[in-house]
């Protein structure tokens, strides 16, 4: 990214206030209403081209609202070396944008060079657990930049693993000294695939790390939970929402909804009830 297109902004915190995901069928209303929207959140990746209509549009949304970047395609836990034009080009949108916040999956997706289009779990074993902290932080020295690591929704569990899903997420952001994307809906999703109390998750989160959570909806399939982006938050998730949010106190929340979008008016009404949350008055102000 050159000098000559990329515009700067000032850079700003995400405010400890619920955000909509930006997405395309909603550009429009967006450009012409500014609808009250605290901030945006947009896939990293859909941004890697130089130029052309999305960063026009971009450009114009982040006049207006704090932005964040979040990633999909970084594969922090494969063993193939890590990708240094993925790098290049995720550095060049944050030094153009100014985002508030910066984050990734603690996931693989690729491996022999190969992408899958998905996001896979690790191994929860301490040679895991090395592998990945050790890239996490060459990643954000080279970025200059706190990542934060989302805890990932799965569907199987590998027999090697040998420390729990909620400790290796801790331990990371220990290592690492990364932050904590804390997807409230994944928690909740992995806790009925596997059986555990999501309450223990929580529990083992120090506060610190946590800098902002996520809430989706998700698919029941009789015998499995599948995280989908595609309607409308659970009542038991906003029920785990509530109790994370007495833990961690106001951090930015996150409303995605990826898949048979609704209106901006469904997404909006869903960040308000987020935020009623995070006002309530037994919440701890972090």
């Amino acid at each position: 990214m050159t000098g000559s297109t990329a515009r700067r902004f000032e850079a700003g915190p995400i405010p400890a206030q619920a955000g909509i995901g930006l997405r395309t069928p909603h550009y429009g209303e967006v450009l012409q209403s500014r609808p009250p929207v605290a901030w945006w959140e947009v896939h990293s990746e859909n941004f890697f081209a130089e130029g052309g209509r999305p960063h026009a549009i971009l450009e114009r949304i982040r006049n207006d609202y704090p932005l964040s970047l979040h990633g999909v395609g970084l594969s922090l836990g494969s063993t193939d070396p890590l990708d240094q034009w993925h790098l290049d080009k995720l550095k060049g949108l944050i030094e153009r944008y100014e985002p508030g916040l910066v984050s990734e999956h603690l996931c693989w997706c690729s491996v022999g060079q190969s992408y899958l289009n998905d996001l896979l779990p690790l191994p929860y074993t301490e040679e895991a657990l090395s592998h990945v902290s050790r890239r996490i932080e060459t990643v954000q020295d080279y970025l200059g930049r706190e990542l934060l690591i989302e805890n990932l929704s799965s569907y199987l569990q590998f027999v090697q693993s040998t420390i729990p899903e909620w400790e290796f997420l801790a331990e990371v952001s220990r290592r690492s000294g990364c932050g904590i994307l804390l997807d409230v809906n994944n928690i909740y999703v992995n806790a009925r695939n596997f059986g555990f109390a999501p309450q223990a998750y929580l529990e083992a989160i120090p506060i610190e790390a946590v800098k902002e959570m996520h809430l989706a909806g998700y698919e029941d399939e009789g015998d499995c939970l599948i995280d989908t982006h595609g309607r409308a938050v659970d009542a038991a998730v906003w029920d785990l929402y509530a109790q994370a949010v007495r833990r961690f106190g106001r951090v930015p929340t996150l409303i995605e909804w990826d898949t048979d979008i609704p209106a901006l008016g469904v997404l909006r009404e869903e960040a308000a009830r987020a935020q009623a949350i995070m006002e309530a008055p037994h919440v701890r102000v972090a």
